[in-house]
């Protein structure tokens, strides 16, 4: 049977698997991979897996199969995709609305698409493609950027509305890269807020970023969460109600206590925003 994914969960990374294995805190409601890193892997990789899979549940965020790239699928790694995910008993899978590669290369990076009615409709068919594919629901996340697209900032928000009312897609709603774009391009991310359909979001990110001498924010997942993403978290949780919010730590990943102070924050931002949930 597939357990509920509820409250504050965090991304088994290898670096802090070995503690996080051996100490399983309870604070952690759930744990986040990327399938790429178990796909055809044994290993001490296939190990932390299975003993992470006796204390919590488990949530899948993909990394390569960007949904705004024109390259076809793999259509074998979508088939091993989708039995990992099932052998797994994920609820949903989730993937970035970018692009992440062109003529055979690939970027290992998350670049933005164009916000266009042409870039709207190749996403929503890769995704309604990838979707049946792998035979669960898909979720899109919303990428940060760093170039404008154009005079209005908040012509993102509308374009992911777009690609989830063609698809009837869920939304894993990233609210770290909704306020690093805000800043970056002058726009209140709470109207970006405002513009999404609450009822598609199954799942949040929140995360911490770098911020250039220029002032510039870069999206790394290697710095503490700041005050001002706690607060759009907040904002975003009264609206979604008690969805699941993931800690992305991916880069200068700190002792493990020190992120549990941080998913202790987020608890108490979750229980004051949704009036519901307590830690595990």
């Amino acid at each position: 049977m597939t357990r509920d994914v509820a409250g504050i969960g965090l991304g088994l990374r290898y670096d802090l698997a070995t503690e996080l294995l051996e100490r399983t805190p309870k604070s952690i409601a759930w744990l986040e991979i990327h399938p790429e890193n178990y796909l055809d892997r044994g290993g001490r990789y296939q190990e932390m897996l299975e003993l992470a899979r006796e204390d919590w549940p488990i949530i899948t965020h993909g990394l390569s199969s960007c949904l705004g790239s024109v390259e076809p699928f793999d259509a074998r790694y979508l088939k091993e995709l989708g039995t990992f995910l099932k052998d797994l008993e994920i609820p949903w899978h989730s993937e970035h609305l970018c692009l992440g590669g062109a003529d055979g290369r690939f970027f290992h990076d998350l670049l933005p698409l164009p916000f266009t009615e042409e870039a709207a409709a190749i996403a929503s068919q890769r995704l309604i493609e990838m979707r049946d594919a792998i035979g669960i629901p898909l979720a899109l996340e919303n990428a940060s950027y760093y170039a404008p697209q154009g005079p209005d900032g908040l012509a993102e928000a509308d374009f992911v509305v777009e690609v989830l009312e063609r698809t009837d897609a869920k939304l894993l709603l990233d609210v770290n890269n909704v306020y690093v774009n805000g800043r970056n391009f002058d726009f209140d991310p709470r109207l970006y807020i405002d513009k999404i359909p609450m009822e598609r979001v199954v799942q949040l990110h929140v995360a911490g970023h770098f911020v250039r001498d220029d002032e510039v924010r870069i999206d790394t997942h290697g710095e503490p969460v700041p005050d001002e993403v706690y607060e759009l978290l907040d904002y975003t949780l009264r609206k979604t109600g008690p969805v699941p919010v993931l800690l992305e730590r991916d880069n200068n990943i700190p002792p493990l206590d020190e992120l549990l102070s941080e998913v202790d924050e987020l608890w108490t931002i979750y229980r004051r925003a949704t009036g519901v949930g307590n830690a595990p």
